[in-house]
């Protein structure tokens, strides 16, 4: 049965253990049994409007042992963070649990113009201006924090904005990333697990693919999705979103004929979309291939870039390549279209994580001049194919490989 399997239980709160003011059937009955097993238990939840004490309490009232040490909110664990930054003023988007667990740790929260950090939370008050500050805060320079991106939470009426609404405000104004203390961020799961020692077994438990089982996942850790309908399997077995295991409830835990998987942390980070990129191969009259010396990261590798709105791809590539060496091109052939996560998921500086599918051509050089130095490249040259730079970005030589073994194809042919 599961509850053998794992020494240290992470659990969500609302659709796990309760729903509304109600307890879930069999989860105090449940939890209680894992607790006479000395199981560890943790408590996690997005919600910015409560404190430790509060849930603990709330738990208890239902018949749930709880401690507030046990108890892991992203109010609380959005000061922690700060207070870890080492941050001492800031201004807060949120209600008076968020600015109460700051001050707790000595945090001035005071309306200020001059703040190290813009920290967001949930506050029904918040107004445009409120927004419009925070943005020129960021844009200073100011750190960006938020207790979780949740754009919606449920309601009788329906699902209505949240968290995550004020945080896509600010963020497409800004074109900043914040730092998530919530979930799906790895640092809840990871601030849970500090107590324990790290050869302990930990699962999450919850009733939501996009922040509990994608947080856990993401931290490396199995996940079981708590669901009495039939849910929707992610058609990739990599995909982080699928859960390890599916129970109707808690007693589920103790049930000889459920099993759960063994989550291997896949070899890249999890993709917040998926991009259009092109790629151009070059070869010159003595066979060279042309290669670029990426600004963005340092390394070389073959002309490429994104599809930007209304273009096709044969003219984007011809786009990318003229903005990046100065030459202009003509499409040939198709090389290829690529997914590959493992070599096709980039994560940028500020945070950004994309997975590209590429499509790869080659390409005649037609006119134009050579520019070996761009806002986006530090070098460009031509390469022997068997004298190519160490420092090639990683899926570059498949494409390369692909290109001369399709060429050698349509020579015999």
């Amino acid at each position: 049965m599961i509850a053998d399997k794992f020494d240290v239980f992470l659990f969500d709160l609302d659709g796990v253990i309760y729903i509304g003011s109600e307890p879930l059937p069999e989860a105090a009955e449940s939890l209680k049994h894992l607790r006479k097993e000395k199981k560890g238990i943790r408590f996690l939840t997005n919600d910015p409007c409560t404190t430790r004490e509060k849930t603990a309490r709330r738990l208890m009232s239902l018949g749930v042992e709880a401690r507030s040490e046990e108890v892991i909110t992203s109010s609380w664990l959005t000061a922690q963070y700060l207070k870890n930054e080492k941050i001492k003023t800031a201004l807060v988007l949120g209600d008076e649990h968020l600015k109460w667990e700051c001050q707790q740790v000595g945090i001035h929260i005071q309306d200020q113009n001059d703040v190290e950090a813009v920290v967001v939370g949930w506050d029904i008050d918040v107004s445009f201006r409120d927004i419009q500050k925070a943005a020129k805060l960021i844009q200073r320079g100011t750190k960006f924090v938020a207790t979780n991106a949740d754009r919606t939470f449920p309601t009788p009426e329906g699902p209505l904005p949240a968290v995550g609404a004020i945080v896509e405000a600010i963020r497409v104004s800004t074109n900043k990333k914040p730092f998530i203390v919530g979930k799906p961020n790895p640092y809840m799961f990871k601030k849970a697990l500090e107590d324990f020692a790290s050869s302990s077994r930990a699962v999450m438990v919850g009733d939501n693919p996009y922040t509990d089982v994608l947080g856990a996942h993401q931290a490396g850790i199995q996940a079981i999705l708590v669901s009495d309908q039939k849910m929707k399997k992610f058609p990739s077995a990599r995909d982080f979103r699928n859960p390890d295991a599916t129970i109707p409830n808690l007693k589920s835990l103790f049930d000889h004929n459920i099993d759960i998987k063994k989550w291997i942390s896949p070899s890249f980070s999890w993709p917040e979309k998926i991009e259009a990129g092109v790629a151009g191969i070059i070869f010159d009259h003595k066979r060279r291939v042309l290669l670029m010396k990426r600004a963005d990261n340092g390394l070389w590798g073959i002309p490429s870039g994104h599809v930007e709105p209304g273009e096709t791809v044969e003219e984007a590539i011809i786009r990318e390549i003229y903005e990046e060496t100065g030459l202009k091109v003509k499409v040939n052939r198709l090389i290829g279209v690529y997914s590959d996560p493992v070599s096709q998921v980039f994560e940028y500086p500020n945070g950004k994580v994309s997975h590209f599918i590429t499509t790869c051509f080659e390409c005649e050089v037609v006119g134009g001049t050579l520019n070996r130095e761009s806002e986006e490249t530090l070098d460009v040259n031509y390469f022997e194919l068997n004298h190519l730079p160490e420092d090639l970005l990683h899926m570059h030589p498949r494409w390369l490989k692909d290109a001369l073994e399709k060429e050698s194809f349509s020579y015999i042919r």
